[in-house]
């Protein structure tokens, strides 16, 4: 039978949505991108703030109709938003015949049957239990890149967050797991492996009580096939020196680090129930561009939390003035029911967090474009992501930029390239956020 598969939200979604392609596949089942052929449909939700709820629940209606118009015969919804809403989801979306919890990924296939049979297809396990992890994988990104979740759930409890109440707390996944699953990606021609978690910082706390992720860098360093590995989700405050040290030694970590900080004055920091302060992320910004002079960094922020006056705005904007990050999104504050910053006195105006965003990105933009044409003259390595149609030119990306979230580089060559090779390229030219360049070789 033929499954259509929608996967929404973050990167650690989509992990969980390979991982659920793979146990289907095992059992049979073909897949399709064409709605109205699909005989089964899948929706991986996510519910992490408004706007990707509100998509989640538009997608769960729009293929509840499609059931009931065209040839699907089961709906399912799987992910954060059918973890945090089952009953409201079955009493008003009745379309959908089965939820699957967070942690009950590994038990998709079970779902699907017993929904095709009309019976109760529910799938929910413990979401604090160990997290569902196994070898069955369809990779989705093209096949030379893909993501490792090597971690599930958080114990941060930030003001503003669901997560641990979504997806549990903090646990590792063995690193012997990890290890086997990377050479199997590898073997299958994947070339950048992209680590991820809610926090890839604390990996191995829980399972061998330290920070074991500059470990397992060095040990994914060790297999034959990859050559980038890039760091996402690192907070600040537990980056430590050991992790440092691996960046810069090892050739195959790209010099990239993602520091989600969200604010930096003080007062906003401790109302999220953040760990750090403005001092603290000043010094470890600082730190890292003495170690590793080439690295880039991205991060996010979120405009109008709860009681941000004017001058914590302004600080913001002077910081990042200051900083000048590689790469920087800006999120407006969601407020999300049953998280303490929803009750929080001092809510503030939509309007206001949006003038706020914007006014963060239009500096942020100055800065990215300036950084932009500081490449111009220098030769980069070029991972290639595809050939522009009816040129003689590719896509691709540097080590500065991550997969669907930071910019591209334009390579104008003669020559025939595939997806996943590697180029020098000397840097001619610059577009907003893009780079334009020519192959060197």
């Amino acid at each position: 039978m033929k499954i259509l598969f929608i996967s929404l939200g973050c990167d650690k979604n989509l992990a969980d949505t390979e991982y659920m392609l793979g146990k289907l596949e095992r059992k049979g089942y073909t897949f399709t991108d064409d709605e109205l052929e699909a005989e089964i449909i899948v929706v991986n939700t996510c519910c992490f703030i408004h706007d990707a709820k509100e998509e989640s629940i538009q997608t769960l209606l729009e293929m509840g109709q499609l059931k009931e118009e065209g040839n699907a015969k089961v709906l399912i919804a799987t992910g954060c938003l059918a973890e945090r809403y089952k009953d409201e989801i079955q009493t008003e979306i009745p379309e959908v015949d089965a939820i699957v919890g967070t942690n009950a990924i590994d038990k998709i296939v079970e779902a699907v049957e017993k929904a095709l049979q009309k019976e109760n297809g529910n799938q929910l396990a413990d979401i604090n239990s160990a997290p569902a992890f196994g070898k069955e994988r369809i990779v989705t990104t093209g096949g030379h890149f893909a993501y490792l979740k090597i971690a599930e759930g958080c114990n941060k409890n930030c003001t503003y967050c669901i997560i641990p109440k979504v997806r549990g707390h903090y646990r590792s996944i063995p690193m012997e797991h990890l290890l086997e699953s990377a050479r199997e990606l590898a073997d299958k021609g994947v070339k950048e492996l992209i680590l991820v978690a809610q926090e890839t910082t604390l990996y191995g706390m829980d399972l061998y009580g330290k920070k074991m992720l500059p470990e397992l860098l060095r040990k994914l360093c060790e297999i034959s096939g990859l050559y980038w590995i890039r760091i996402l989700y690192c907070y600040p405050e537990e980056i430590t020196e050991e992790l440092i040290t691996v960046i810069k030694e090892e050739k195959k970590i790209c010099n990239y680090l993602d520091i989600p900080i969200q604010h930096c004055s003080d007062d906003i920091l401790k109302k999220m129930g953040r760990r750090t302060n403005e001092n603290s992320l000043r010094a470890m910004i600082g730190k890292l561009r003495e170690e590793i002079p080439d690295i880039c960094l991205r991060t996010t922020l979120i405009t109008g939390f709860p009681g941000e006056t004017e001058n914590d705005h302004e600080k913001n904007m002077a910081f990042v003035d200051e900083m000048e990050f590689d790469r920087l999104g800006v999120f407006t504050y969601s407020p999300e029911e049953n998280t303490k910053a929803a009750e929080f006195p001092e809510q503030i105006d939509e309007s206001v967090k949006e003038d706020r965003q914007a006014e963060i990105m239009e500096l942020q933009q100055e800065i990215a474009f300036y950084k932009a044409e500081e490449m111009i003259g220098k030769e980069v390595l070029v991972m290639i992501e595809g050939k522009v149609a009816d040129e003689n030119a590719y896509v691709g990306r540097t080590y500065k930029d991550a997969p669907n979230v930071d910019g591209l580089i334009f390579v104008n060559t003669d020559e025939e390239l595939m997806t996943g090779d590697f180029a020098l390229v000397k840097v001619t030219g610059s577009y907003e956020y893009d780079l334009i360049g020519e192959i060197v070789k």
